[in-house]
């Protein structure tokens, strides 16, 4: 009688399927890591200074417009990606201790 799932699998095998699990969590972690680095980055900054204020008067009505748009969207994918990324390391995590 089986009690547990693994108990039909040699050590090997077992060992084989959680590395190459080990390996794509890894690669999901690492790419949501460099996602949000990418959306954090494209991001404007809050506080222009004097420089943004000297630069910034050339701009339009509409670009401006356009621009808080744009930020607005990347601050909520930020909000998202930062969402998963948290969730995916718990659950590499879960999957380490348990599996």
């Amino acid at each position: 009688m089986i009690k547990y799932k693994h108990e039909f699998m040699t050590f090997r095998q077992e060992a084989f399927i959680m590395g190459v699990v080990d390996y794509i969590l890894g690669g999901v972690i690492l790419l949501f890591a460099l996602v949000i680095i990418a959306v954090i980055l494209l991001q404007e900054g809050r506080s222009k200074g004097i420089s943004g204020t000297i630069a910034g008067g050339a701009d339009t009505f509409m670009s401006r417009g356009k621009a808080k748009a744009v930020d607005a969207i990347l601050a909520k994918w930020t909000k998202v990606i930062a969402i998963v990324f948290m969730l995916l390391v718990v659950a590499a995590n879960v999957v380490s201790i348990y599996f």
